[in-house]
């Protein structure tokens, strides 16, 4: 038995202003089998899934759980809450033989049950109802023995593990061994209680002088002490009373709370091993044997005390669990590069989104691709409000100094941080690949603006005649840009991309930083930090004595203006351009393109002072522009 789907009307977040309607829940969202993650950014209603969920099952160590306004969805006076369960086998079925529902007909008929709960608000009053199940839209009345069967396990966020496993009266440790076929149905006729009054005994004859065998002993300290209270006590009392200095209660429930779980030979453990070893003991309760009840683990923040490494480890020994069900949330971007697509739940505006096969427009093959290469750093994508895939660390690099700068001078409301967007370089051109998690097969669509940033490609005309590309194999293979129509080609990629919240932004030229050479004011910082990169591999390559060399040196401003106008010296603006290109490449060496990028984006924050020269007349880095302000909603 799993639960198999949650559906929630003007439950916290999850509400509408509009009528209340029994067939257009507000969220309607289906689990998996296994590990469920629910993944998102702060405040996207993880928490009040896990929360629903709670409220109706209730949870084995007995928390209380009551109904608050804020429950409520803003100023509405009823929120209903339906939970689904499939896959019952027969031995769990017959725990709720009154209330089943059937899917299918005759001998392919298999059980559901169908859980409903409610709660309205009159005159100022919050008035909840018993859970109910059955076929009926309202159903009927679940018994606390049924009840008993469908409690789930749950560990809260930032988990006090240590408070957890410490011995005290009704302590989590004993409540799960009381579960364990260890202890379960024993009652005090269990080797434990054995030897518990065995050492009782023992405690009593200490006090009384006497050894195990009732001889008496040398030390006879603890008889006095025991003599010396009696007498108090016989003063104050009666002559004929005597104390009885014994372990406290021998019941094999009292026995199990003075029990305290730790790791073997380690002293003073940190949180994070204490919080594995809480995790390790809930496990050992969703696996009990001969259990016939639902076996779902709910745990907030499973990332709470646990170092990146130890993260990974505790997601994938979850994802090996069989036969039990796990509903997680995490803001952890390790844990979200370790889980399965198919397990992850992307919680966003009031809405939640799974990413399995039947959801996505993903293709079968994305999704080992993707699990793959979707590493700590991609992960990103799944936290973010909006987000720009791009190709390279280039682009990763200079387009947030581009976006600071439009916000710096009141061009756009927000920079890349403030608008909780993040910047994923993928490496390659697989656009489809990442851009299509987003992508629904049902509606609703999810809500985080993508921008996709990608050049043409097609080499100018002088990059043909310099290398003398004209066979038509290198054609083909070396795209020229008067070989193409240029409109044609960016609308075939714009077809091909763009679908919902996904935008396509392509460069009209080559590359990024041939755009950016092409561009008047631009290019003349792209010069600039090619001669400090060139400064820098002059230092690096320096074969004298090391300690005369001061470092690297910044270029003097005279030194670049008088280089910078012997450089563009009657040539035209794409001759500039490509002539930039080609300092990229020292001695046959390429100079590194992120170290470029790096000096391009320190440069255009300190140089650039003046809208007028970002924006200009047929911009060639106008595509960016276009794309910061699609994914910052500016």
């Amino acid at each position: 038995m799993y639960l198999q789907n949650i559906k929630l009307w003007n439950f916290r977040k999850y509400g509408s202003n509009e009528a209340f309607d029994i067939a257009n829940p507000n969220l309607n969202l289906n689990f998996t089998k296994g590990v469920n993650v629910l993944i998102g950014e702060n405040d996207s209603g993880k928490t009040a899934i896990i929360d629903a969920i709670k409220l109706v099952l209730k949870t084995h160590s007995y928390e209380w759980i009551r109904i608050d306004k804020d429950d409520f969805y803003r100023n509405s006076e009823k929120f209903r809450i339906e939970l689904l369960f499939k896959d019952l086998s027969i031995e769990e079925a017959k725990n709720f033989t009154e209330w089943l529902s059937w899917e299918g007909e005759g001998e392919d008929a298999i059980p559901t049950l169908k859980l409903v709960y409610e709660a309205n608000i009159r005159a100022e009053r919050i008035i909840p109802s018993d859970v109910k199940a059955g076929l009926s839209e309202e159903g009927y009345l679940l018994t606390s023995e049924a009840k008993e069967y469908l409690k789930v396990t749950y560990l809260k966020p930032l988990r006090d593990a240590k408070t957890e496993l410490v011995p005290k009266k009704n302590s989590r440790l004993s409540q799960i061994f009381q579960e364990h076929e260890a202890f379960k149905g024993r009652g005090e006729n269990h080797p434990l209680k054995d030897i518990f009054d065995d050492f009782d005994k023992s405690i009593k004859n200490y006090f009384n002088g006497l050894d195990k065998d009732e001889k008496e002993i040398e030390d006879l300290k603890g008889k006095e002490l025991k003599k010396e209270i009696d007498g108090y006590l016989q003063s104050f009392y009666d002559a004929t009373k005597e104390t009885d200095i014994k372990v406290s209660e021998g019941k094999l429930k009292s026995i199990l709370e003075k029990l305290e779980l730790l790791v073997k030979d380690e002293v003073n453990v940190g949180l994070g091993t204490l919080n594995r070893l809480f995790m390790a003991s809930e496990l050992l309760h969703l696996n009990k044997k001969d259990y016939d009840g639902l076996r779902l683990g709910l745990i907030e923040e499973l990332e709470a005390h646990l170092h990146p490494q130890a993260q990974m480890q505790v997601i994938e020994s979850l994802q090996k669990q069989e036969n039990i069900q796990l509903i997680l949330t995490t803001h952890s971007p390790n844990l979200a590069s370790k889980v399965f697509l198919e397990n992850l739940i992307i919680c966003n505006k009031n809405y939640a989104y799974p990413l399995g096969k039947r959801y996505t427009k993903l293709k079968p093959s994305d999704y080992p691709f993707l699990e793959r290469f979707i590493d700590i750093t991609k992960s990103n994508l799944f936290f973010a409000k909006g987000l720009i895939f791009v190709e390279g660390v280039s682009e990763e690099i200079i387009l947030p100094a581009i976006a600071n700068k439009l916000h710096q001078l009141n061009q756009i409301r927000n920079n890349l941080t403030s608008s909780g967007v993040s910047i994923i370089s993928i490496g390659n051109t697989a656009f489809l690949r990442y851009s299509k998690i987003f992508v629904r097969n049902q509606t609703p669509d999810i809500n985080v603006p993508i921008s996709i940033v990608t050049d043409l490609d097609l080499r100018p005309v002088e990059y043909a005649t310099s290398y003398n590309i004209i066979l038509p194999e290198k054609k083909r293979k070396k795209k020229i840009i008067s070989e193409f129509n240029v409109s044609e080609y960016k609308t075939r990629m714009t077809n091909l991309y763009e679908e919902q919240s996904v935008k396509l932004f392509v460069g009209d030229f080559w590359t990024l930083e041939y755009c950016i050479a092409l561009h008047p004011t631009l290019r003349k910082i792209l010069f600039k930090s090619i001669l400090q990169c060139l400064e820098e591999v002059r230092a690096d390559n320096y074969q004298g004595n090391k300690d005369s060399l001061k470092g690297i040196k910044p270029i003097s401003k005279l030194n670049f203006e008088r280089r910078w106008q012997q450089f563009i010296e009657n040539k035209s603006n794409e001759r500039i351009a490509f002539d930039i290109m080609k300092q990229f490449i020292i001695d046959g060496k390429k100079i590194s393109k992120s170290m470029i990028a790096m000096y391009f984006s320190e440069f255009f924050i300190t140089d650039v002072n003046q809208i007028d020269e970002i924006i200009v007349e047929n911009n060639p880095i106008q595509y960016l522009i276009e794309a910061i302000m699609y994914a910052t909603r500016n």
